[in-house]
């Protein structure tokens, strides 16, 4: 586990940690293989060339009318073919987002841990919000988030920070006692956007010099260790 400085946080206003905010994605659930699949199956549907599982590594995080963009040839990105692909992807992914789709080994007990220790979860996500809340719905038990936020019509995708600012306002919790958990710079972004202290995680999509650059707090490679940074905060 790494700990790095950051500028965007006075410390001499940090409290005990009550909130956790989620990102979903290479977060809390391994999709990469369901979204490769289903962007496949789209881009194949409209004639369009197929890319490996490892490059969807990187066309995902901004949610999926930017995955939608990054999949398609350069000179065929159109708004007009854009679209329709993301419609096909919608349609195709929308009955099989859960055929490979599972929670990163940790993440259950992770989860059981800090309900114990009486610690709210939210969850912030770039996903669309019909997709975020079907999948939480399906892996995690009934109110096990207090909020749980896909991309909405008219909100800004992160890393704008109006969704954790809606999630602060509708749990009652200050910046300050709350962390951020993401795997990519997209979530390193989002938390500083917030003013919130960030925590990185290794086992997602993206390396962790990419996390490291874009700033993140805290660096862990398990589960548990999101534990052992909330015991020494709590102290």
């Amino acid at each position: 586990m790494s700990i790095f400085a950051s500028e965007y946080i006075n410390l001499n206003k940090i409290q005990m940690i009550k909130l956790i905010i989620f990102d979903l994605d290479g977060t809390l659930l391994n999709t990469l293989e369901d979204l490769a699949v289903s962007t496949n199956h789209a881009l194949a549907q409209n004639g369009f060339p197929q890319h490996e599982l490892s490059e969807y590594r990187y066309f995902v995080g901004n949610g999926i009318t930017k995955l939608t963009e990054r999949a398609l040839p350069e000179d065929q990105r159109s708004e007009e073919t854009i679209m329709k692909v993301r419609q096909d992807f919608v349609n195709y992914y929308s009955e099989h987002n859960m055929d490979r789709t599972k929670p990163y080994p940790g993440i259950p007990e992770l989860i059981e841990q800090l309900k114990a220790q009486k610690i709210s979860m939210a969850v912030a996500s770039n996903k669309y919000q019909a997709a975020t809340a079907k999948l939480i719905a399906h892996y995690f038990a009934d109110g096990t988030f207090t909020t749980v936020y896909g991309q909405r019509d008219n909100v800004p995708a992160k890393p704008d920070p109006t969704v954790v600012y809606n999630i602060l306002e509708e749990t009652g919790y200050t910046r300050e006692e709350t962390l951020y958990i993401g795997d990519s710079s997209v979530d390193m972004r989002t938390a500083a956007n917030s003013g919130l202290r960030s925590v990185a995680v290794t086992w997602g999509f993206r390396p962790r010099q990419e996390l490291e650059e874009n700033g993140a707090v805290y660096i862990i490679d398990h589960p548990e260790q999101l534990l052992e940074i909330i015991e020494t905060l709590n102290r």
